[in-house]
This record gives structure tokens, C-alpha cells and sequence, in this order.
């Protein structure tokens, strides 16, 4: 018998790899709708956008990735279709490049202070 059923989820895992230049903006509509806990990190990645050429003595070279901004933000399945529109209204610029957003279900979320588990360590 296993330990858990992904299908009966209550919490979702939210990953989105957005323009360091919209950062500011979706932190901000997160915690508009109430989103107080994220992690960030400064990531580098190679997709359909072209990095930046940079000529060095005289000779254009790619500069190789692009930085970009992920988020990881663990939620309820009641908030997870905010916390979708509200990044993507803000990261969308219209162009190649704008990021992607990756949903995968959370088996358990466990505060290590209180030892609260799940949606109660939301």
C-alpha cells in the first residue's frame, strides 16, 4: 500500500523560470494575492531566445546562457490558479523568452520548527 496518492494532492509545487527584468513585478502580484513564501535563484539557461553577442577584440562572440529568475513556490490547490495567472500577467512580455511554469503535485511539506506538516506549514 503506498504511503500516498499523488491524485488526492492538496498542495502543487510551482516552478517559473521568468526575464530577471520581471522579477520585481511577479513578487509583487504574489504577495498581492497573499503569497508571503517563495524561494528564488538566479539561474542561467539555453532555450529559443538567443543570448547577447559580445565582441571581444574586435572578434563577436555568444556570450552562451541566458540568466533568468526561478521561482519555487509550494501552494494549496485552492490557490494555485491565482498564483498561475498572477505570474504570468506580470512575466509576459509577448516574446520569445518570457519563461515557462512547471506544476508537479507535493507528496508532503513539513515545518521543521513546529513540526507542522502540510497545509497547516503553508
Amino acid at each position: 500500500m503506498p504511503l500516498f496518492n499523488l491524485y488526492q494532492c492538496k498542495m502543487k509545487k510551482v516552478e517559473a523560470i521568468i526575464r530577471s527584468s520581471r522579477f520585481d513585478d511577479v513578487t509583487e502580484a504574489l504577495e498581492a494575492i497573499g503569497i508571503k513564501f517563495f524561494t528564488y535563484l538566479e539561474v542561467k539557461g539555453h532555450g529559443m531566445e538567443k543570448s547577447a553577442e559580445i565582441t571581444y577584440r574586435g572578434a563577436p562572440y555568444d556570450s552562451g546562457f541566458i540568466p533568468r529568475q526561478k521561482l519555487e513556490i509550494i501552494v494549496s490547490d485552492e490557490q494555485l490558479a491565482d498564483v498561475i495567472k498572477a505570474i504570468k500577467s506580470k512575466a509576459n512580455t509577448g516574446k520569445i523568452g518570457d519563461g515557462k511554469i512547471i506544476v508537479t503535485p507535493v507528496e508532503s511539506f513539513i515545518r521543521i520548527r513546529t513540526g507542522e506538516t502540510d497545509l497547516k506549514a503553508l
